[in-house]
């Protein structure tokens, strides 16, 4: 009874571990992708949404720094043991120039950025309540990265900006799914009741007669 009760109460908590999973993969900037940005080359949706911020100054720097922070203080323990200084956060991402870069790159990916937004969105209002955000802005984010990897568009010009997607692509697709709440009982309610004993009473009454 115990074990029964704890795998119930596990799965009715699963939207928000699954939410908490995918705030961690977004924030810490867990490379899921790899595509051509205006910053260079992008390998999270923070990276991307961040890009285009300072590019089109919609939130003041410290808002994009804010959210860049969390993941460049864990990339320098990782990679070299040291904490990033908070005035070279945008030196770190190469976005110190992305204004004078050319739009055209972020333009031919509508699908990866419009993602990267409501994905880095979707894990940050997640925590407080889990959503089906998240979860649009994968689907988004993948589409664009099949639409380019398969179809060809837009097509790469070199190797080094090459299209390339990392298996914790399928993690942060399971999160968000999972992420997503849904009430059997709701449906259930909802779902219209079938009288089956109005007919089985007017069959009887006909014999009868």
């Amino acid at each position: 009874m115990a074990t029964s009760s704890s795998s119930k109460g596990w799965l009715k908590n699963l939207s928000t571990y699954a939410s908490r999973i995918y705030f961690f993969l977004i924030i810490f900037q867990i490379p899921l992708f790899r595509v051509p940005c205006r910053a260079g080359m992008c390998t999270t949706p923070i990276h991307v949404t961040s890009s285009q911020l300072i590019a089109s100054e919609i939130f003041p720097v410290a808002v994009v720094k804010a959210l860049l922070f969390p993941g460049a203080v864990i990339n320098g323990i990782v990679k070299n043991m040291t904490v990033p200084r908070w005035d070279n956060v945008l030196n770190i991402y190469n976005l110190t120039d992305v204004k004078e870069a050319s739009a055209v790159t972020d333009l031919q990916r509508l699908e990866v950025l419009s993602g990267s937004y409501f994905s880095v969105a979707g894990a940050v209002i997640g925590i407080l309540k889990p959503g089906r955000m998240s979860m649009f802005g994968t689907l988004l984010i993948i589409w664009g990265l099949v639409k380019e990897g398969i179809l060809g568009k837009p097509v790469n010009t070199g190797p080094a900006k090459t299209v390339f997607v990392y298996p914790t692509m399928f993690i942060a697709m399971v999160c968000a799914f999972s992420s997503v709440k849904y009430d059997v009982k709701k449906i259930v309610r909802a779902a219209p009741a079938r009288s089956i004993a109005k007919p089985l009473q007017s069959s009887s009454k006909s014999k009868l007669k």
